[in-house]
């Protein structure tokens, strides 16, 4: 990609990031006080996130994989509801990432 098109993207991908926050800004108040709004916008953030992490963890390029890093989110998952602190939670989930990933390579 040339560093033209980049720019262009860019400056693209901005103005439609600077249209869609305006579109929010424009919403009327009445709309965005609707319980079943306020509901679905509470959800919204915790949906993405667990989007990223699935994408995160459960493929390599195009392909699906189950790999280390699924176990370390694993792991990660029963630390969070055994309420370990979060530095444990990390520490568990790269400590059996790394040791799957040792015993099958």
């Amino acid at each position: 990609m040339s560093p033209g098109t980049l720019w262009a993207v860019v400056l693209v991908a901005s103005l439609g990031c600077y249209l869609l926050k305006l579109a929010g800004l424009s919403v009327p108040a009445a709309w965005v006080e609707r319980p079943w709004v306020t509901r679905v916008v509470t959800f919204v953030p915790a949906a993405l996130l667990a989007a990223l992490v699935a994408v995160q963890a459960l493929t390599s390029g195009r392909d699906l994989v189950v790999d280390g890093r699924l176990a370390g989110l694993a792991v990660a998952a029963l630390a969070l509801a055994l309420r370990a602190p979060f530095i444990v939670v990390l520490v568990l989930a790269g400590a059996t990432g790394a040791l799957v990933h040792v015993l099958t390579s």
